[in-house]
């Protein structure tokens, strides 16, 4: 079988969305030094899934966040991004607040909880970010940012109510920008 063949056009079947399911499973993250990554995400309370080793030259460890599906990998050899070059990570929480009292707890330096004026998602600007969590704490409208030793980006966002591409006209659950978003869309 030739390439051409095994790279035929896809049925109608298989483009119509919700015919197989696709899962982040892995997110790859560039550090420089492993064994104080390796502290460091342990520090946090995720599990240790993988440290595997092969020879001097190759090391991959892989990390996973309390509930989550996806995990985090890290080592030696693993990727050519530079240390600290991942930015926006997401770890989605039930409870702002608590959560940036318990990673200040396992002494990460965690930003105070904020939000954004805007109400769909935050600004990379500091501008439109507004400090203490949605007043309203809406769904999706709740942050706080902390960084790893070698400066890889997480960002903690509160959701309570989860979107489903449909907002009925009560739910109260979004913010008005993103419900009229949502809409529009």
């Amino acid at each position: 079988m030739s390439i051409a063949e095994m790279r035929r056009e896809p049925t109608a079947e298989t483009l119509r969305a919700g015919t197989f399911d696709m899962k982040l499973e892995v997110v790859v993250i560039p550090v420089s030094d492993v064994d104080r990554a390796k502290r460091f995400y342990g520090d946090l309370g995720w599990r240790l899934d993988i440290d595997y080793t092969a020879g001097d030259d190759y090391r991959v460890i892989q990390f996973t966040p309390p509930g989550s599906g996806c995990s985090v990998i890290f080592g030696k050899n693993v990727t050519t991004a530079a240390p600290g070059s991942a930015k926006g990570l997401h770890l989605i929480v039930s409870d702002i607040q608590a959560a940036c009292d318990e990673l200040l707890r396992r002494g990460v330096g965690i930003s105070e909880p904020f939000h954004d004026a805007s109400g769909i998602f935050h600004h990379a600007g500091a501008k439109d970010l507004i400090s203490g969590p949605n007043p309203q704490r809406k769904s999706y409208a709740s942050y706080a940012s902390f960084s790893d030793p070698d400066g890889n980006g997480w960002v903690v966002q509160e959701v309570t109510a989860r979107l489903t591409g449909h907002i009925e006209a009560d739910d109260t659950s979004f913010t008005p920008e993103l419900t009229n978003w949502v809409r529009r869309a």
